[in-house]
């Protein structure tokens, strides 16, 4: 499977990157109690430094939405999914703990303030690019909506868009029968190749610690 960032993209953001990390022979189940624990723990530092944050004041939350923008996408409609996490956590709506991938990711999601989708590999077919989402595109989502691709970054393969920052897509969700995953960290522009590649390399070495199987990386897009 090939991966890569579209030229349109990386024309109009001319610094973007994202971590893609491949899995093979993973077992996904209920998540580790150190995992729960961390997730828990981290939710309830982020929500004391509400006392003194908006959320648009995290770095990562607000160079998102500036993407958004770039693109063409209201970033007041379409709240990437970084956001729309901390903003539960706001509210004090605590994540649950859900499974071990979704866990992990929403995991470093928070940490890094990075959109970041996780996608069972056998539900895609051919190629996959990172592309701006053309007019008329469309998926029903993990949100149970069906929601619109226009002018948001999109992961597609030879059947369409299945995943973006914004919302993933009822297709390729990672289950307990999951083997083999895609994983796309929608990296902040801003960062360098060295921590992005750092962050890559970090999820990836955890998640295998967690599901075994074997793991593969490397960054798309912006190369310097």
């Amino acid at each position: 499977m090939e991966i890569k960032v579209s030229t349109e993209l990386t024309n109009l953001i001319p610094e973007f990157k994202a971590g893609i990390i491949e899995y093979k022979n993973i077992t996904v189940s209920e998540s580790p109690q150190m995992l729960k624990g961390r997730l828990q723990l981290f939710q309830e530092s982020i929500y004391f430094d509400f006392d003194h944050k908006t959320v648009t004041d995290f770095p990562g939350i607000q160079e998102w939405r500036a993407v958004f923008k770039q693109t063409g996408k209201d970033p007041n409609r379409y709240r990437h999914s970084a956001e729309a996490l901390y903003r539960r956590i706001q509210k004090q709506n605590y994540l649950p703990s859900v499974q071990s991938a979704i866990d992990l990711n929403n995991f470093f999601s928070l940490q890094y303030q990075v959109p970041i989708g996780i996608y069972d590999a056998d539900f895609i077919k051919g190629d996959v690019e990172i592309r701006i989402g053309h007019a008329g595109e469309e998926y029903k989502g993990l949100n149970g909506r069906m929601n619109s691709l226009e002018h948001l970054i999109a992961a597609a393969d030879q059947n369409g868009p299945f995943g973006s920052p914004f919302v993933d897509s009822e297709r390729t969700p990672v289950t307990f029968k999951t083997k083999n995953a895609l994983q796309i960290i929608f990296l902040r522009p801003s960062a360098n190749i060295e921590n992005a590649e750092r962050l890559t390399e970090s999820l990836m070495n955890m998640f295998i610690q967690i599901h075994g199987g074997d793991a593969s990386y490397h960054i798309a897009g912006h190369r310097p």
